[in-house]
């Protein structure tokens, strides 16, 4: 992303630690869509940067509470604009009149894609 040295998902890690009141792992998950196992090494990877801090909560510990460092803060903001200017390239494909209705739709699919990824069992070929 950028200058910034960030992935696409370590970028949407750390938005979503910017917007949530309670940040833990669970809810980064819960909220990206990223699995378990793959956060868990974007966060470990996020820490070894200095750009999120990691610890234990006080009412589970076998939770981790993640926050934005003051340096996460920077680079998340410094990487907007090119992920802005992305979006903005990626979208003047689309009629300009059709582009709400378009990311409306998308989300739509995103929400029920997540609905039946909880809902439903994993297969074998999962």
């Amino acid at each position: 992303v950028g200058s910034s040295d960030l992935t696409p998902r370590q970028f949407a890690v750390l938005r979503a630690l910017e917007e949530s009141d309670e940040p833990s792992q669970a809810m980064l998950v819960e909220k990206t869509g990223i699995d378990r196992s793959t956060m868990a090494d974007i966060i470990r990877r996020l820490v070894a940067r200095s750009l999120v801090s990691r610890r234990r909560t006080r009412r589970d510990a076998r939770m981790y509470a993640v926050r934005l460092t003051d340096k996460g803060k920077s680079v998340l903001k410094t990487s907007e604009p090119a992920v802005k200017m992305t979006d903005e390239r990626i979208l003047s494909a689309i009629p300009q009149a059709q582009r709400e209705q378009f990311l409306r739709s998308l989300i739509r699919v995103i929400d029920s894609f997540g609905q039946t990824q909880k809902s439903s069992p994993p297969t074998p070929n999962d």
